[in-house]
């Protein structure tokens, strides 16, 4: 399986010829999506939700997301859109996918807080969108939430701790600055030394391959 870094919130996932992508919002780049057979949207905000993007997918692509998205940005899509909640499984582009938590994370008192599903794939790569979403199964690869305004470092390290991955990169990290990104950088590889494990901020474009 490759896993690639695209812009802000967005990974893409590779394995036998399929190509699966999730939260092509605004702040990454359209190419995300190049011949992806499968996106899958946490919740429906702006970086992780783009409508703009989600109209250029063809009848065939597959669209899994919560009720907030199926609503909202991708409603009326010529892609095949499914609704999924917390509990839920389903097979796509040729991955296994369980479905944990409920809720975005609370932000802004003045916002109301949205519906957020986080996406297991082949009991290996967890995506949990905005929450520290701890799923009940063993995690090898975390994508980790790094920048936003509803966290804190502190909880960033205490999810680390929590679940535990052999595995984690960097995702929601666009509203930094690259003096940002250095913090970042140094708070992750202290995290890695910490725990024995490959816990880093993957560059924009950048891949790796799981097993």
């Amino acid at each position: 399986m490759k896993l690639t870094k695209f812009g802000h919130a967005c990974v893409r996932l590779e394995k036998d010829g399929k190509v699966l992508v999730i939260d092509p919002g605004t702040l990454t780049d359209a190419a995300a999506l190049d011949g992806a057979d499968a996106v899958l949207i946490t919740h429906n905000h702006f970086d992780h939700a783009d409508r703009d993007k989600l109209l250029t997918l063809s009848a065939e692509v597959e669209v899994w997301t919560c009720e907030g998205v199926a609503s909202g940005a991708a409603e009326g899509l010529p892609a095949k859109v499914q609704t999924v909640r917390h509990g839920d499984a389903f097979d796509t582009a040729g991955f296994g996918v369980r479905v944990f938590g409920e809720w975005h994370a609370a932000n802004h008192p003045d916002m109301p807080i949205v519906d957020n599903v986080g996406f297991l794939l082949d009991e290996e790569v967890f995506y949990p969108g905005d929450a520290f979403t701890v799923p009940d199964a063993s995690v090898g690869t975390l994508m980790v939430p790094t920048g936003a305004p509803w966290l804190k470092m502190s909880e960033v390290i205490g999810y680390l701790r929590t679940v535990k991955p052999a595995r984690a990169y960097s995702t929601h990290d666009a509203l930094y600055s690259e003096a940002g990104l250095g913090l970042v950088d140094g708070w992750l590889q202290m995290e890695s030394e910490k725990q024995g494990a490959d816990i880093r901020r993957i560059a924009v474009g950048d891949s790796v391959t799981l097993a």
